[in-house]
Formats: structure tokens, sequence, C-alpha cells
């Protein structure tokens, strides 16, 4: 029942390595208009929510978070793993800005690493509104079933310095919006990944990833090429389907 509402987005910094806020596995709490930032010193994550392995049903009185805001780089050299950790069940969002600096102070690819954006343990989560720019692999994991997203947009990282340097296995890239191999449940509606790959002709295979298990939906994914170095773009939009967006500027699957 506690509720945490914040006036002029203020910004709470995370200068030990640790979560800047941590949300307890329990019902009804509010959090909204809060900016999240990370320090020199690594945190595993931004903001955690809830416990690793949980199984408590929040159904009845989920968690809500609203205009919640997180920055790796930016305002001052920063790291983190991922932004937004939500373990705990029926958690609901709207309006996630997580971004990954891509200029201002500290903005490089090794001066501000940051992995993920957001990562979805729990079931049942719905986000309205989620944008995550530029992190360095995945942007969005989504680990849990019976998951909703509503409106999705998301910039690839700008500056991979090769393709060796952003790559896993044998694949280009990363994609932006990855649901894991496990998940039997996931829909999402309205998502836009784009890309500006400035500092060296990268391309990342698929901008989503999801398993092609039948309760996996997926409606209206678009790429677009805004600019970049020549060669470099986005080979497909969705599991190896799609056009490439490398010498066209934008690709849609309905």
């Amino acid at each position: 029942g506690t509720v945490v509402l914040e006036l002029g987005y203020p910004t709470l910094q995370a200068d030990r390595g640790t979560p800047a806020l941590v949300i307890s596995d329990v019902d009804g709490v509010k959090v909204g208009g809060v900016l999240l930032e990370a320090g020199a010193l690594n945190s595993e994550t931004l903001l955690k929510v809830g416990e690793p392995g949980s199984r408590v049903s929040h159904a009845a009185d989920p968690i809500f978070l609203w205009d919640l805001y997180c920055r790796v780089g930016g305002a001052r050299a920063g790291k983190a793993s991922c932004m937004v950790t939500l373990h705990s069940h029926d958690v609901v969002g709207d309006n996630f800005w997580l971004w990954r600096a891509d200029h201002g102070r500290g903005a490089g690819w090794t001066s501000n690493p940051n992995k993920h954006g957001l990562i979805v343990n729990g079931d049942n989560v719905t986000l309205y509104g989620l944008f995550v720019e530029h992190t360095q692999e995945y942007q969005t994991v989504w680990n849990g079933n019976g998951g909703r997203v509503y409106f999705y947009q998301s910039e690839m990282p700008c500056d991979p310095p090769s393709q060796e340097a952003w790559k896993h296995g044998e694949v280009n890239g990363y994609a932006s919006y990855k649901v894991a191999d496990n998940v039997t449940t996931h829909e999402a509606w309205g998502l836009g990944v784009y890309c500006v790959f400035y500092a060296a002709p990268v391309v990342a295979e698929n901008a989503i990833e999801t398993p092609p298990a039948p309760g996996v939906k997926m409606r209206h994914m678009v790429t677009i090429r805004l600019s970049g170095r020549p060669n470099s773009g986005i080979n497909h939009v969705i599991n190896g389907k799609g056009a490439p967006v490398i010498t066209t500027r934008k690709s849609v699957v309905d």
C-alpha cells in the first residue's frame, strides 16, 4: 500500500553499486515520477522489484509503476548491468524511458557499459509505453509468461566499434526485444526498432526474437534505418522475416 510520488523528477543516484530503488515482493506499492541514475560503481540493476523465483500472486492488488526514467551516462559516467528488473508477478507499468546515453557526459562504448534496459522474470506483467534505447545487448529480455506490451520504441546502440564487438556466437548484433525460448504466452502491439550505427558498419540480424509458441503473438512491427555508416542496418524485423533496412529505409511486418 505504499505510495512514492516524486515531484519535479528528482534523481536517485546509485553511488555504491547497489540498486537506486528496491521494492519488496508485496501488494499494492505505487511509484511514479522518478529518475534513477547509474553511478561509477556497476549496479546489477537500478530498480529491483520483488525477489528471484517469487511465486506470490499480486493479481488482486498489483504493484504499479508510472513515469519511470533511468539513465546510464549522459549526466556523468555510469555503469549498470540492467536498469529495471521485475521479479514480481502482475506488475503494471506505464511510460518507462530507459536510456543508455548516446551523447552527453560519460557516453562511450566502454565508459557507460549497460547490457539491458529491462528484464522481466515475473508472470503476467503488463507495460504501456516502453522506451528502451542504446543498451549493448538485448535491450528488453522477457522471461515470464503472460506478458503484454502496448507500444514499444527502441533505438539500437549507436556506437558499437566493430561487428566483432557486437555479436553473440555467430549471430551479428543483438535483437532489441527478446522473448525467452521457454516462454509460451506473450503478446505485444506496436513495436518500432530503429538504428543509427555511426561508429562502424555493423548489422543486427533481427530487431525482435521470439520462440515459435502459438501463445506468443506480436502485432504491427516496424524497423527503420534513420542514418549511419554505409552497409549498416538491420537484416530482419522478426525471426528472420521482414526485409532488411540497410540500403532501404523502412520495413514493416503486420
